[in-house]
């Protein structure tokens, strides 16, 4: 009996202490402590615990940038605390992600295990340097479980910094015509007008040389239109300037035509067919970010199905083939629209029609999953909306 109640306290302990590890994959959403502030980061952090020691990568998604960075800190088992020191984050009130200053912070977070979840909640701290420009950030992380983390996915470990944007659309969907052709045909004109300009100069010189043989009758007249300032050679002049004025605007219409980007083939073909399918619309999904990940899997059989991603019928990312691993895309919603459209464009439908894939929505506080069904008749659409009161969650 004693030795059975040795065994069960330690059972008990490991089973305890492996439940106080802060070893896992980490989501969440990171709001501005300001008030009347609604902008938020979607973050993540992948960390691993040995001893008191922490590792892993910390990164987030803040308007249409996405960062990542190699992180270290420590875990004190007794009060269940994480310290990160050293964390980059932009500014909160950065008008371009590109050309951005960024705010050095602490990471200070609790650990809460409970039956319904595990949590890891506190503030990223501000330096104090930065005490009247940068304000503190609270987050609350939670465990995704299904997710486990090992040491081989830090071997490689490099901090990134990735743009999200939509690819733009076609010139020929915008304007109606091919941005080739539309260069061809400027082209043609322009040396139209050349031509037409050279057959002017051509006339105006023959006149002017019958005028010098003619009778000295036309001299006084000549005299009258010097003296009133009517050149006989003018009509010459002002064709050899039309000349060289359409030549000019020849060249500069080539040089706009060649800085004008030329989009591969496939991408023109994925956004004219993507116009031409109807959108089979699925859930309504009330979001707490105004940003969000998405992530594909290929919810059945790993069939070689290949997908092109649609934000609001801008083309965000295309050719993704769907496996039993996750692609991610991360899209900042539309905040002039009351409703925004993710649409699924099957490229291919696979060894097993029609095209399908399971998509996990991530907005910092919980995740959504809905299976979508694309062919070639129709595009799997949800429709996202930016919670700002209430609580989130889905309705069909």
């Amino acid at each position: 009996m004693k030795n059975l109640i040795v065994t069960f306290l330690i059972l008990l302990f490991v089973t305890a202490s492996q439940a106080q590890s802060v070893t896992g994959y980490w989501y969440g959403q990171a709001n501005v402590e300001v008030a009347g502030i609604q902008n938020n980061y979607l973050t993540e952090l992948i960390i691993a615990q040995k001893g008191n020691k922490v590792k892993g990568f910390f990164g987030y998604y803040f308007k249409d940038v996405y960062q990542s960075f190699v992180v270290k800190g420590t875990y004190d088992r007794a009060t269940r605390k994480v310290v990160i020191n050293n964390i980059p984050i932009i500014f909160y009130r950065t008008n371009s992600t590109e050309n951005s200053v960024d705010c050095i912070t602490s990471f200070y977070g609790t650990l809460h295990v409970s039956r319904v979840k595990t949590e890891l909640s506190g503030y990223f701290y501000r330096d104090k340097k930065y005490t009247y420009t940068c304000p503190d950030l609270r987050v609350n992380y939670t465990l995704y479980a299904e997710a486990k983390v090992q040491d081989s996915i830090f071997k490689d470990m490099t901090s990134t910094r990735s743009f999200w944007k939509p690819q733009p659309p076609p010139v020929e969907l915008v304007k109606g015509k091919d941005a080739q052709d539309q260069s061809e045909m400027a082209a043609m004109a322009d040396s139209e007008k050349q031509s037409k300009a050279k057959d002017v100069a051509s006339n105006g010189t023959t006149a002017g040389n019958k005028s010098d043989a003619a009778s000295t009758s036309l001299k006084p007249k000549e005299t009258t239109e010097a003296a009133t300032g009517n050149d006989p050679n003018k009509e010459t002049k002002s064709s050899g300037n039309a000349i060289a004025a359409s030549e000019k605007q020849n060249a500069v219409a080539v040089v706009k035509a060649e800085e004008k980007p030329v989009l591969p083939s496939d991408i023109v073909k994925i956004n004219t067919e993507f116009k031409k399918r109807k959108p089979i619309v699925g859930k309504l999904i009330e979001v707490a970010s105004d940003s969000v990940r998405l992530s594909f899997y290929d919810n059945a059989e790993v069939d070689g199905d290949s997908i092109s991603v649609f934000l609001n019928g801008n083309l965000v990312v295309a050719h993704q083939g769907l496996t039993e691993r996750a692609f991610n895309v991360y899209v900042q919603l539309d905040s002039t629209k009351d409703v925004n459209e993710v649409s699924m464009f099957a490229e291919n439908l696979g060894k097993y029609p029609p095209n399908t894939a399971l998509m996990v929505i991530s907005d910092g506080e919980k995740r959504y999953e809905t299976f979508l069904s694309s062919d070639f008749n129709g595009n799997a659409t949800i429709k996202l909306r930016h919670r700002r009161n209430g609580i989130a969650g889905a309705t069909q």
